[in-house]
């Protein structure tokens, strides 16, 4: 199912990408909408699934120092088994299927060289996991993620 959204709709989202925190009220006044016609557009857009939530991200000063993406193949059908694993590891941040050379792009991140050496070795050591390649990231030079 497709969701239509207008170029109010859309302005609103923006707005709330760039402060999910900001308040009706100030929302309203950027749009030049009433308080309460910006609160049912945003419960509209949450109830038809165009928005899915909001969320909390931390800053650099709670951010585990250290975070690496891992490129991972796996053997067939052995899919669920390697994503409950890689679930039960507390350094996975996010796991995503992909096309191309690999099945699966992980995020991880980890407090030191050390526990970031022994989450790649629970990763690689996972039953089904055939290979793997790891990046560290070295500096962030843009985030759109919300």
């Amino acid at each position: 199912m497709t969701i239509q959204i207008d170029d109010t709709d859309a302005e609103l989202i923006a707005l709330l990408k760039r402060n999910a925190r900001a308040p009706v009220a100030e929302l309203a006044r950027k749009l030049g909408l009433a308080r309460t016609t910006v609160q049912t557009r945003i419960d509209r857009l949450l109830e038809r699934g165009a928005i899915a939530g909001f969320t909390l991200r931390t800053g650099d000063a709670l951010a585990a120092p250290i975070r690496a993406t891992v490129l991972v193949s796996i053997a067939p059908r052995t899919g669920p088994a390697v994503l409950s694993r890689l679930r039960a590891l507390p350094s996975v941040d996010a796991v995503f299927t992909v096309s191309g050379r690999v099945d699966l792009v992980v995020e991880i991140s980890a407090k030191t060289t050390q526990d970031l050496d022994r989450a790649l070795d629970d990763i690689a050591e996972a039953k089904g996991v055939q290979s793997s390649e790891s990046f560290i990231h070295l500096s962030t030079k843009m985030d759109r993620r919300g």
